[in-house]
């Protein structure tokens, strides 16, 4: 009977010695850090905010980069650990098996490369009213014409001159010359503006005292959208008796 009792004692101390040494051996568990940046992959600036999570741990242990793009994980048990990097804007990283030892701190430097949304394409058409004037202090007697007009439009051989005679009320003195007549008031009156200048003739060839010609010495491909005016006109246009051909120049590529 003794026997048997000095058996169950020395099985009791054993497991009690047991257990306070797995409490002393999981207290004392060697632990370490790991530190570094997170950097963009082409500029190689440093995202500050970006998450890192140590992988396999419940609950997730983690930290996040500063304004320098510098991140700090501590209390890392050694062996094979894993991270994942995540950042708005940009691919998830995950890097698996880092090895995490006793002797240093581990420092990564991580690159993330940008998220590229693939989208279908969108086809932006602007709609223009030709029955409402460039100048807004033009209520009737107006009309906005494109630059595409002056090939489309017959016999206007892409002169702006020559397309204004299709329009009603307007008409041109003979073929050979690209005056305009409005209204049966002489061509002399028109004013021609070129980009908020007045002009005095937009011709070559042109005879003393007109301002038609046999050819412009505009080209239209440097042309944008431009009004016609042959009434009512605004008080810019003081000097107009007949009619306004209000030109614009399109701008040019950046």
């Amino acid at each position: 009977m003794n026997m048997k009792v000095q058996c169950i004692s020395l099985a009791v101390f054993f497991l009690f010695f047991e257990g306070v040494g797995n409490a002393f051996a999981q207290k004392a568990q060697i632990t370490q850090t790991i530190r570094g940046t997170i950097i963009d992959a082409q500029s190689l600036s440093p995202l500050p905010g970006a998450n890192i999570v140590l992988l396999g741990t419940s609950p997730p242990v983690g930290s996040s980069s500063n304004e320098f793009g510098e991140f700090r994980i501590e209390d890392v048990p050694i062996g094979r650990r894993g991270v994942q990097v995540t950042f708005l804007g940009y691919n998830p990283l995950s890097i698996p098996n880092i090895l995490v030892t006793s002797a240093k701190e581990v420092v990564l430097t991580i690159s993330l490369e940008e998220k590229v949304f693939m989208r279908e394409e969108i086809v932006i058409e602007a709609k223009i009213d030709k029955s409402k004037p460039l100048n807004q202090m033009a209520t009737v007697s107006a009309r906005t014409f494109s630059v595409e007009e002056t090939s489309r439009y017959a016999g206007s051989f892409r002169d702006p001159a020559r397309l204004a005679t299709n329009f009603a009320g307007v008409s041109g003195s003979s073929d050979q010359r690209n005056d305009i007549i409005i209204r049966g008031n002489s061509p002399i009156g028109v004013l021609w503006r070129f980009d908020g200048l007045d002009i005095p003739n937009p011709n070559h060839f042109t005879v003393q005292g007109t301002n038609g010609g046999p050819i412009s010495i505009l080209n239209n491909n440097l042309l944008t959208n431009s009004g016609f005016y042959t009434g009512a006109f605004p008080a810019e246009y003081g000097n107009a008796i007949a009619g306004v051909f209000d030109l614009k120049m399109r701008n040019g590529d950046s």
